[in-house]
């Protein structure tokens, strides 16, 4: 098989298009299309339906980029290695991470990988939605609590557990009342909400009168005074060490569990082993309170 051809037809299928590939690339639109459909000729197949405005792969061309995208990949990272010495990790680095961790410290971490490892071209998207990382080319993804996955490997980097907060001025109603609450998502009908305490389990009758689609939005609201609310003890360890907010109680269940996953398949590459280091230096024992304080460092 030609790896040129290979190589323009991944080009192609990551990008969506000749035209995109081609303005990516710098390199012309027509040597790309002649490229792939030499290699459709000598594989005998179509790899992709030509029809319509979107280029789409079919079904060989996808199975075809799912088993060579990251061999290309490798190689390329090889003839990198090679090149300098073998020492520093360098290239692209594409990593997907939930809105809330990107929030309060992605910046961070990601500077600070910057700075140690400059040789590599790291991107991090904010996303909470689940994501094909061959199709999309993502090299790890972060997530909270994943279902599993047989095509995804990885460790837990932190734990985390949702808390109940409000105020000062404050406190669970003694007389049942419900208290005015705030809660990520849409607003719902007033319900209980269970908690622990040291001296053993409680509840509380709570009416939701804020609904924000932001846990940092629902953790400055409470602030304010709007509400209690349910909030990760690592996103207000601050404000209860300070006395802006007092902690009600743990909220029952499973706690949280962040974890950095990479395809099963896929050979770990020095780029991604240096950010799951990286990870583990900032986050040695991985509990809310080194998330705080990292934080607020």
């Amino acid at each position: 098989m030609d790896l040129l051809a290979l190589a323009d037809f991944n080009l192609v299928a990551r990008h969506g298009g000749f035209g995109k590939a081609s303005r990516a690339a710098a390199r012309p639109k027509a040597t790309l299309s002649r490229r792939v459909g030499e290699l459709e000729s000598n594989l005998n197949i179509r790899l992709f339906e030509r029809g319509g405005r979107v280029l789409k792969l079919t079904e060989e061309g996808r199975a075809l980029f799912e088993r060579t995208a990251v061999l290309l990949t490798e190689l390329d990272e090889t003839a990198a290695a090679i090149a300098s010495g073998g020492h520093n990790p360098r290239g692209r680095l594409r990593i997907s991470a939930p809105l809330l961790f990107s929030q309060i410290a992605m910046g961070k971490l990601a500077a600070g990988f910057a700075l140690k490892y400059p040789e590599i071209r790291l991107e991090i998207t904010t996303e909470d939605r689940p994501v094909d990382m061959v199709e999309e080319a993502y090299d790890l993804v972060i997530r909270v609590n994943p279902k599993p996955d047989v095509n995804l490997v990885g460790r837990v980097f932190l734990h985390d557990k949702l808390v109940i907060v409000a105020s000062p001025d404050l406190a669970p109603s003694s007389d049942g009342a419900a208290i005015p609450a705030v809660v990520h998502g849409a607003i719902s009908q007033a319900t209980i909400w269970e908690f622990i305490t040291p001296s053993g389990k409680s509840s509380v009758s709570v009416n939701p009168v804020l609904g924000l689609s932001s846990l940092v939005m629902v953790r400055d609201a409470v602030r304010m005074g709007v509400g209690a609310a349910r909030l990760p003890v690592s996103l207000v360890s601050p404000d209860l060490a300070a006395g802006k907010l007092v902690l009600w109680g743990d909220v029952e269940g499973p706690g949280t569990a962040l974890w950095a996953l990479y395809p099963t398949r896929r050979l770990l590459s020095a780029r991604v082993s240096a950010f799951l280091e990286y990870l583990r230096e900032a986050f040695p024992q991985g509990t809310p309170d080194e998330l705080a304080a990292y934080l607020s460092n």
